[in-house]
């Protein structure tokens, strides 16, 4: 079976302050901002939630098709994507355009202060969803035309999908959300998201989850919440060999989400392989720099939770 990823492609440009940004900007003189910050350290990595979903459900073993748009500059990450064995052939060159850039600065404790270019998203409407036997999908942050369409043709085609707002939510009115939530069979959001969801549509948790199979709501280092059935399954958090890098960490769960349920797995187990997915992205900078066998996955599975799958 084929998962069918709607999402964005883009260059992450990461530089690295060796200092605090509030002993550089007075609050009192922001009105008058001009202001430069020397980093030294600087790196440029691969992302976009829809190369870091395949990226990942590639890892477990699944066949990702990555749906998305992208500028003239993508030659290095689509040599990436091949080396990685991943299908290119549903992501579309927009002429004139640059793949979508995040500029992110980050000073010693942490902050950032990010500057996103779209790009070559922007037109993520132009490819359509193909329609697979058998094949399930995912719409993730993207163009908002695009996220709009595709959902609208998974649902169409009568494929089953996660609806993944992510930082794309504030886009959409509370009938617009809610429209996806019809549309879609699953939808998954994590904390703030999810109070985000509820406060757009007037809904709560429990009342949108009724709306869809299942809602997944993750909560980073206390685990997830998956209301099903009428229920709440508590997911624990998987245990990480360190934190370095959060940046990619939803993407690697939602990887493992589309891997149980490519296979039919019940949710206690699906949700444990996301969870896990989540621990051993953060113990690497980067969203694609991670890399396991499924052999060494299930050993990692086991040592974490105590039995297999």
């Amino acid at each position: 079976m084929t998962a069918l990823i709607s999402g964005s492609l883009a260059f992450d440009t990461i530089m690295v302050f060796q200092d605090r940004f509030r002993n550089h900007i007075l609050p009192d003189q922001v009105h008058i901002l001009n202001i430069s910050f020397l980093v030294p350290q600087m790196r440029r990595e691969f992302g976009g939630c829809a190369g870091n979903i395949a990226y990942n459900l590639r890892l477990l073993g699944g066949r990702p098709l990555i749906l998305a748009t992208v500028g003239e500059d993508f030659g290095p990450y689509a040599e990436w994507l091949g080396a990685c064995g991943l299908d290119t052939s549903h992501i579309k060159t927009i002429a004139g355009t640059y793949t979508a850039q995040a500029y992110i600065t980050t000073d010693i404790d942490d902050n950032q202060i990010t500057a996103f270019h779209p790009g070559a998203m922007s037109h993520a409407h132009e490819v359509d969803v193909p329609t697979l036997p058998g094949s399930i999908g995912i719409v993730a942050p993207n163009g908002r035309e695009g996220m709009v369409q595709h959902a609208r043709q998974f649902h169409e085609a009568g494929i089953p999908f996660i609806f993944d707002p992510g930082q794309g939510l504030p886009m959409f009115s509370g009938e617009e959300l809610l429209t996806f939530i019809e549309q879609a069979t699953w939808v998954a959001v994590n904390d703030y998201e999810s109070r985000l969801l509820q406060e757009r549509t007037g809904l709560s948790l429990e009342a949108l989850a009724a709306k869809v199979e299942a809602l997944v709501v993750t909560r980073g280092a206390e685990g997830s919440w998956i209301f099903v059935d009428g229920g709440r399954i508590d997911i624990p958090a998987a245990p990480a060999t360190a934190v370095v890098d959060p940046t990619g960490c939803g993407d690697a769960y939602r990887a493992g989400m589309l891997y149980g349920l490519l296979h039919g797995l019940p949710w206690e187990v699906t949700g444990r392989i996301a969870s896990l997915m989540g621990a051993i992205k953060i113990a690497h900078a980067g969203t694609q720099n991670h890399r396991f066998t499924l052999d060494e996955f299930r050993v990692r599975y086991r040592q974490a939770f105590g039995s297999d799958f």
